[in-house]
């Protein structure tokens, strides 16, 4: 396990925010030396506390405009269908986040089409169509305000 002080961090919550930082940036930020600063980030990239960097695209950027979070309920918790399950969610590539859930769900699913008419062909062909999923409840995204932490871009106010 790797143990975490206050440099550890503030580094993790400003490359969250921020992952295009220099190790100079870093070190201006934190209070230590660019040395340091890069000596940690990759002690901590080793740990596998920080999982990668990348670009957070908006779903528009990519054409799918609209966002739905699904709830899905399986018939039963077979090891093969459970795998099956998993197994067909990582190979859509529309479906963008599983979360494994307790309460009346088993998984919350996050998932970004160009349209309703995507939603409702991903939800009726894809998802309930699987030979494991008993339930399946939707509900669309109106705005996103947080995501991975972070504040979304300011919406405009509606007229």
């Amino acid at each position: 396990m790797h143990h975490l002080d206050d440099y550890d961090l503030k580094i993790l919550s400003l490359l969250q925010a921020n992952g295009r930082l220099t190790n100079q940036e870093l070190s201006d930020l934190v209070g230590l030396s660019a040395s340091q600063c890069s000596r940690r980030r990759i002690s901590l990239e080793q740990a596998q506390l920080i999982l990668g960097y990348h670009a957070r695209l908006a779903p528009e950027a990519m054409g799918l405009g609209l966002v739905g979070m699904v709830e899905v309920r399986l018939a039963n918790h077979i090891p093969e269908q459970v795998a099956s399950f998993h197994q067909m969610v990582a190979q859509e590539s529309a479906v963008l986040d599983v979360y494994k859930t307790t309460g009346d769900a088993d998984y919350l699913l996050k998932i970004a089409v160009p349209d309703l008419a995507g939603l409702s062909r991903m939800i009726s062909q894809v998802i309930s169509a699987h030979k494991s999923v008993a339930h399946v409840k939707t509900s669309v995204v109106l705005e996103r305000l947080k995501e991975n932490g972070l504040p979304s871009l300011p919406q405009q106010p509606d007229s």
